[in-house]
């Protein structure tokens, strides 16, 4: 089957565009994220095509006064990979690796919002695991920090952004991970799910942080990384720092931190540490994430749209759907004799037992 994406130049196999291998479970996928720096408001957005399933889905949820602002959308992909719109929300590539722009407008949520990176995307390491035999991610990802321009409309209020005042982050990822309706046949003999992670994009006044970390249930990372990127860097100008430790302080009853540092080293053997302070929580489920009605990668119909409203400080925060979150925080980076203050997005998504934070089961609390 022919699409527009055959007319470019962009084959990896002898299959047309349309065809993505065989595996069932592959994805493609856009994150953003961004808030302005008077805190005023934080918004993020998910937009993710799965041509082996033929679903195209996409999210926008703002958290304003403390509620969060979600609206979703799922359509059938028609097998079509160059069309970035799912209903009423829509992603426009205006300068690849640079500049996007992201259009939306429904069920009282509108907005448009363009994003210019702060310098060339960090390729992270390939991401790759397995359960047992089977494969659960094999996955590449860019994370690029960005400066915000725009307005958001909730209901009728409408709050502005513009390139001095607003940063975030976004992300390309594609490949392999588990997406849509759960395989009815688990490995054998199955396994608890365990899945230990850690992802801090930070935005500082003349330069970005991107550090992430995943571990097993003994602590052990099988995939990490930690760059430094000054505003208008190249692919060449990233400062890759070595032997990243993050020292996090969970809260009781929950897993989601209260305090998080990171001690590092660049590769002058020069000591630098991160501490990030939350300030505010972002539910992952209301872009999609662990949701049970709007997972990724769900056939919701031909084409399906609907907006959810809540208070991330209400909900169960061991429910499952509520453990990823993304813990709005200010920043403060010290090292080589200087010091910085900054905004970031701390990640966290811990399922399953982690011998470091003292959690043995699959769903418990930190003590």
């Amino acid at each position: 089957m022919l699409t527009k994406g055959d007319e470019y130049p962009l084959h990896q196999t002898p299959e047309p565009i349309a065809f993505a291998g065989a595996e069932r479970n592959f994805y493609d996928r856009y994150f953003f994220n961004g808030s302005r720096l008077d805190g005023a408001d934080f918004f993020a957005v998910a937009f993710g095509m799965y041509p082996n399933l033929n679903v195209a889905d996409a999210h926008v949820s703002v958290l304003r006064g403390g509620v969060q602002h979600c609206l979703h959308a799922s359509r059938v992909l028609g097998m079509e990979r160059m069309d970035l719109a799912v209903g009423p929300i829509s992603i426009e590539v205006i300068e690849p690796l640079k500049r996007l722009r992201i259009r939306f407008d429904g069920e009282g949520m509108k907005g448009e919002l363009q994003c210019e990176g702060r310098a060339f995307p960090v390729q992270e390491p390939r991401f790759t695991r397995r359960q047992g035999p089977r494969l659960m991610m094999d996955v590449t990802r860019f994370t690029q920090a960005v400066r915000w321009s725009g307005w958001i409309e909730i209901d009728g209020a409408r709050e502005s952004y513009a390139a001095d005042n607003a940063v975030g982050v976004r992300d390309r990822s594609w490949g392999v991970r588990p997406i849509g309706a759960a395989d009815s046949q688990p490995v054998a003999p199955p396994a608890p799910p365990q899945f230990y992670w850690l992802w801090a994009p930070t935005n500082f006044p003349n330069l970005s942080l991107y550090a992430h970390v995943n571990e097993d249930e003994a602590g052990v990372a099988w995939n990490t990384r930690c760059t430094l990127a000054m505003d208008g860097a190249d692919a060449s100008g990233h400062l890759h720092l070595v032997d990243p430790r993050f020292r996090m302080s969970w809260r009781q009853g929950a897993r989601h931190a209260q305090s998080m540092m990171l001690e590092v080293k660049d590769p002058s053997g020069r000591d630098h540490r991160v501490t990030w302070t939350p300030v505010a929580q972002f539910q992952m489920k209301g872009i999609g994430y662990l949701h049970p009605e709007w997972g990724h990668g769900l056939y919701k119909g031909a084409l399906a749209v609907a907006r959810e409203d809540f208070k991330p400080a209400e909900l169960d925060p061991l429910a499952p759907m509520n453990l990823h979150i993304q813990a709005i925080c200010t920043a403060r980076h010290e090292g080589a004799g200087q010091a910085a203050d900054g905004v970031g997005s701390f990640e966290q998504l811990v399922i399953g037992p982690h011998a470091p934070s003292g959690l043995t089961g699959l769903f418990d609390g930190a003590a």
